[in-house]
């Protein structure tokens, strides 16, 4: 099964999660890749432009692809990627994504696909990523990042994958706050409330726990 991995928002462990995920599927001998369509906040080098979420996925994928397919858009400016496609005189086109997508696809076995930002994030004038994920046609792996806020940011995170028409396959609870108030009790109301299964609970870097997701990737169909 391929999936569309989002976010409650910047820095929830989107790439941490995709990455890991990744590494489980290398070890079970499934062709894997990762795909980033749009990366905005990248270094300048002598061999240009790098982003380190992009570089994550690409080490932690058993499957090579060049760069155009992987990461379709990347952009230097750390900013919401509308913003910044126009400050590098750039606009997304959601046939470029796909057709990256499918080449993708011809390659591995399995293709997680990982978003950037949160999920109301505008990648165009009147573009969401919600029209990508549906232009792509992939259910969504939502990552809550367990911090204070998060409850508000996933149950309207959930709710506007919802509305989009998007099928959520479950969530995943990243766990940044180790101290966190009431810790057990935020993820439990997260897992009463949200309408889809909770897949894995990640807690000191643990990733443990994402290899029966990772199962579950590899024998579907």
């Amino acid at each position: 099964m391929n999936l569309f991995v989002t976010g409650t928002d910047t820095g929830c462990g989107k790439t941490f999660v995709t990455a890991a995920l990744l590494r489980h599927l290398a070890r079970r001998g499934t062709r894997a890749l990762g795909m980033k369509p749009i990366a905005s906040g990248a270094e300048r080098t002598a061999d240009g432009l790098v982003n380190e979420d992009v570089a994550a996925l690409v080490a932690a994928a058993n499957v090579a692809a060049p760069p155009a397919i992987v990461n379709p858009y990347l952009f230097e400016p750390p900013a919401s990627p509308h913003i910044a496609a126009a400050a590098s005189g750039a606009v997304v086109d959601l046939a470029v994504i796909a057709e990256a997508y499918a080449a993708c696809r011809a390659a591995a076995e399995v293709v997680l696909v990982e978003g950037v930002g949160g999920w109301q994030v505008p990648l165009a004038e009147d573009v969401d990523l919600a029209d990508l994920v549906r232009a792509l046609g992939l259910p969504v792996l939502l990552v809550v990042g367990i911090r204070l806020g998060c409850i508000n940011h996933a149950l309207l995170s959930i709710a506007a994958i919802a509305e989009a028409g998007v099928v959520c396959h479950g969530w995943v609870a990243n766990v940044l706050e180790p101290d966190l108030y009431a810790r057990e009790a935020v993820v439990e109301t997260l897992a009463r409330r949200i309408p889809a299964p909770l897949l894995a609970t990640i807690e000191n870097g643990d990733t443990g726990s994402l290899d029966a997701l990772a199962a579950s990737l590899a024998d579907t169909p």
